[in-house]
């Protein structure tokens, strides 16, 4: 069981100030690099990874990808931020105030799965800025993150005979000033370098069926659909039908 910082559990259930009000994160840099191209197989670009994990598993497109850091509260609230920034769903009032809710939210289940889960089961994995790309539009350091985690859902199971385990790819966010640079893109190979080196052999997300973005992007990373939901999912109030995806590593 890992242990994390103290302040973050209190951080979770912040003093909320008057809607509009919002404080700005504080961030790092981390120094390191290990390169690779996309080109590259999975074992080259898993050659250098098992080495520290301050260093980048994958490093292409001017972005470098590595497991958040457990001890770092700073990094930590950054993640949740990026998170809470990509998927809160904006209201005509009180936007803010119910924002800094959501965002202690994500956090919350963010320190539960730091704490709870082993290493191996599940990783944080975030993308920052290597000095490759423009660094104009912001200074910070972590602008991209997604969730991989081991699952056994049947749904999934039922359409690979034999395999008894997957990881399932979820989270992923980047920083709106920074989207359609291939962070994005570069998040998924890491995803693949982490499935390789724990030794599985398939990942799964599921997209909106209408997000055509999405699934574009999915597609291009060599996800293919296996699975819709059914069409009366439709008719719920608030529910949008997904699509499952899945990519074998061999």
């Amino acid at each position: 069981m890992a242990h994390l910082p103290q302040s973050l559990y209190s951080a979770a259930r912040p003093e909320f100030p008057y809607p509009g009000k919002s404080g700005q994160p504080k961030w790092s840099r981390l120094q390191g690099i290990v390169r690779c191209s996309s080109t590259e197989s999975l074992t080259s670009l898993t050659q250098n990874a098992t080495e520290t994990e301050l260093k980048y598993m994958v490093s292409q497109h001017g972005w470098g990808v590595r497991r958040l850091r457990r001890d770092d509260e700073e990094e930590i609230r950054r993640v949740s931020l990026v998170q809470a920034e990509a998927f809160h769903i904006p209201l005509a009032l009180f936007n803010d105030f119910f924002f800094l809710f959501f965002q202690a939210e994500v956090l919350s289940g963010l320190l539960y799965k730091l704490k709870n889960s082993p290493p191996d089961r599940y990783a944080c994995l975030v993308a920052e800025q290597t000095g490759e790309a423009d660094t104009s539009s912001s200074s910070s350091s972590v602008v991209g993150v997604v969730d991989i985690t081991v699952q056994t859902e049947n749904s999934v199971l039922r359409h690979f005979p034999g395999v008894e385990e997957y990881l399932y790819v979820s989270g992923l966010a980047v920083s709106k000033a920074l989207r359609r640079k291939k962070m994005a893109s570069t998040l998924l190979k890491a995803c693949d370098v982490i499935c390789y080196l724990w030794g599985f052999k398939l990942l799964a997300l599921r997209a909106y069926e209408d997000d055509a973005a999405a699934r574009n992007l999915y597609s291009n990373a060599g996800y293919t659909v296996v699975e819709s939901d059914p069409p009366w999912t439709s008719t719920w109030i608030g529910r949008k039908r997904r699509v499952l995806m899945t990519k074998r590593i061999s």
